[in-house]
């Protein structure tokens, strides 16, 4: 069954099951490899997504839930590196492994969009979710507040 897909405000037709999980379609079928699979039980956050701006995880998505809603993934960064949350990754060194990196920076933009001051606390809470094996959680903290301070 074909699907009709907004990904990165780029509109994509898919052949597939429209119960494929969101995850195996972005990476399997459109190459789009940002998005991790990490347990596939929606636990650690690797595979994280925006649909119609908010968070969601593509490994227990379905394909056919996502048609007539706008996808975001990590791709729909610029490629260039100059969102204000992509440099402030690289100016403070944030990924160790990176794996967890695209989901975390999903998390981070879906807090930013909707505060974009947040106190230390509310980044806490808001990727509570994301499990970062590597332990980088101090320096997404200061990335995300460097980001709010204009720094």
């Amino acid at each position: 069954m074909q699907t009709s897909l907004s990904i990165n405000q780029q509109s994509y037709t898919l052949d597939v099951d429209p119960e494929m999980p969101l995850l195996w379609a972005l990476r399997d079928n459109l190459r789009l490899t940002g998005t991790k699979y990490g347990c596939g039980l929606g636990i650690c956050s690797a595979c994280m997504v925006l649909v119609d701006g908010e968070i969601e995880r593509a490994c227990l998505l379905k394909v056919g839930e996502c048609a007539n809603k706008e996808i975001f993934t990590i791709e729909g960064f610029p490629k260039d590196g100059s969102h204000p949350i992509q440099k402030a990754w690289q100016d403070l060194n944030v990924p160790q492994c990176g794996y967890c990196q695209s989901g975390q920076m999903i998390a981070t933009k879906a807090l930013l969009d909707k505060n974009p001051q947040p106190s230390v606390e509310e980044i806490q809470m808001a990727l509570a979710e994301n499990v970062c094996r590597c332990g980088t959680y101090p320096r997404i903290v200061k990335a995300i507040r460097s980001i709010g301070e204009g720094n």
